[in-house]
């Protein structure tokens, strides 16, 4: 995946759509579409997505819809048709690190707010994906934006039929649940 070309947008830099989008409304978490030939405002370009604004309103475009800024869409993050159970946590794993809150420069597993992750096989062989996790307060509105960034780059895989995302505050995030890279990042040394 060439995330490289997101790392390239700046923060206030605005970009006329190149088509119709369907985008995450921020904090709400539902797909709206912004219309073709809008003007959006970067706001965060990180992982494999990017945080514009548009009339006022904060809006999450996934990688595969990058095309309608101009850049290069990401292929949708998938796994082979026979991955093993190893492999598919891997992969689930490897999408959370680039979900991010659409507010903080930090992945959400480096910024400690995924406690963990279960996965089961069902009868059909497809798997059930619940993930376990907080939010940096109990009323930060960007849970919905971040469940749905992650189950969207999730069902990817062929394997995996449904994610469900809890959101749960016990125990209560802390700055001691980041990584080191993450304090280093947000400058909290």
């Amino acid at each position: 995946m060439d995330i490289e070309q997101i790392a390239r947008l700046e923060r206030g830099q605005t970009i006329p759509l190149q088509r119709d989008v369907e985008a995450i409304a921020i904090p709400f978490g539902k797909s709206d579409t912004l219309p073709e030939d809008s003007v959006v405002s970067i706001m965060q370009a990180k992982g494999s997505s990017v945080s514009v604004g548009y009339e006022g309103r904060l809006y999450l475009i996934e990688g595969s819809n990058l095309d309608a800024l101009g850049l290069a869409a990401l292929p949708r993050p998938t796994l082979h048709t026979d991955a093993s159970d190893d492999e598919i946590e891997e992969f689930v794993w490897e999408q959370l690190r680039t979900c991010y809150d659409p507010e903080i420069p930090v992945n959400i597993v480096d910024l400690g707010l995924v406690y963990g992750c279960r996965i089961e096989r069902l009868i059909s062989g497809e798997r059930l994906v619940t993930i376990r996790m907080t939010l940096t307060a109990p009323g930060c509105g960007m849970g919905d934006v971040i469940a749905a960034d992650a189950r969207n780059k999730i069902l990817g895989a062929p394997q995996i039929s449904n994610v469900h995302t809890e959101i749960v505050f016990s125990p209560p995030w802390s700055r001691d649940m980041m990584s080191e890279e993450a304090k280093l990042e947000l400058g909290m040394f």
